[in-house]
């Protein structure tokens, strides 16, 4: 009899055991040192060198080769609508924010970005949209909303 305490235990260690390496698995993750990493492209490295730089037509010109490569590349039209909108080119600047919301709706960078070019091309209410967006992907906040939540703040702050 003293046994059915002892196999209750064992079982429900082993079933714990189970399950937490289920969860893991789950997650990805993995104690092998070994994993296989996916790199970027040199392209994309350029790019994001480029964007620092401030070398806005050459971001735009090796983010386009990336997503001629990839054309499922979100952040990669992420930036180049960056870089557009940095060199006051609006209209295409919406474009590539626009491709990378459509493959990717909660892309926060994205969102934030455009909400900063409809600012700065006077539509609040677009800005808003994309605010409220980021409200909703970003549960318990981030750098993205609180970006976009400061320059809608001081947009209103400037024009009333």
């Amino acid at each position: 009899m003293r046994l059915r305490p002892f196999f209750t235990v064992i079982c429900t260690i082993a079933a714990t055991q189970l399950l937490m390496s289920q969860v893991v698995f789950g997650m990805g993750g993995s104690s092998d040192s070994t994993e296989v990493t996916v790199t970027e492209p040199a392209e994309y490295a350029l790019g994001k060198k480029q964007i620092e730089s401030q070398d806005w037509t050459g971001a735009i010109q090796s983010f386009s080769m990336v997503v001629k490569k990839n054309p499922k590349n979100a952040d990669a039209f992420n930036y180049m609508g960056y870089a557009s909108r940095k060199m006051g080119a609006f209209d295409k600047a919406f474009g590539y924010y626009e491709q990378a919301l459509s493959i990717n709706p909660n892309h926060r960078g994205a969102n934030e970005y455009i909400g900063e070019a409809y600012l700065m091309t006077g539509n609040l209410k677009k800005a808003e949209e994309h605010l409220s967006r980021l409200d909703e992907i970003c549960t318990f906040g981030c750098p993205e909303y609180t970006m976009l939540k400061r320059a809608v703040s001081d947009y209103k702050e400037k024009n009333s």
